[in-house]
């Protein structure tokens, strides 16, 4: 093995490797719908393998330094967002075996093009979210798509029902803003 690859693997093994469990754990608690939690961490550790062989992770970028491990976390939490977009996106469910004896001929459904505008709205709600603060992001995701309370959300968190609350109002309003901006919703809608 060449010496620079001898280097990234103990920099791998050092500086990644060990925040495996703990990243396993935060996206089980965190999106409890991807089922395949170790393909995400796995797939995680590959983009920081590639990322850190073109251009170092924890290199000074003006005043911030990037630590590893929440660079790894943030590659782990938009792969699992990636993933829950794709089953959200996928026509079958994979929970459940459709009756078809009780089907009807005649389909109530969208029409493609509804569908496909259906699914580009979806695609901004999804990047609203994604580009909210990561406290607020955390609270949005536990508060409206786990259903969580603001009583849970605050004790899985570890912050005051009030920051909850806080972070809800100024979570769903910057995602209200975004979708307006994006023409999804209009003015004066809610």
């Amino acid at each position: 093995m060449p010496p620079e690859h001898t280097d990234h693997a103990r920099w791998f093994s050092e500086e990644v490797h060990p925040h495996g469990e703990s990243l396993k754990r935060y996206l089980r608690r965190s999106f409890p719908a991807v089922r395949d939690v170790d393909d995400v961490v796995q797939e995680s550790f590959l983009r920081i393998w590639r990322r850190q062989l073109i251009k170092p992770i924890s290199e000074v970028t003006g005043n911030v330094t990037v630590s590893v491990k929440s660079f790894l976390f943030q590659v782990g939490r938009r792969l699992a967002v990636d993933a829950l977009r794709r089953k959200r996106a996928s026509p079958i469910d994979q929970d459940a075996v459709p009756d078809f004896a009780s089907s009807s001929v005649l389909e109530d459904r969208p029409s493609s093009r509804d569908a496909a505008c259906n699914q580009q709205e979806f695609e901004l709600l999804l990047e609203a979210i994604d580009a909210l603060p990561a406290r607020c992001r955390e609270v949005i995701v536990l508060r409206k798509l786990q259903g969580k309370s603001v009583a849970e959300t605050a004790l899985q968190l570890g912050i005051s029902q009030e920051t909850v609350q806080v972070h809800t109002r100024r979570g769903l309003q910057r995602i209200q803003e975004t979708l307006r901006r994006a023409g999804v919703i209009r003015e004066g809608c809610r």
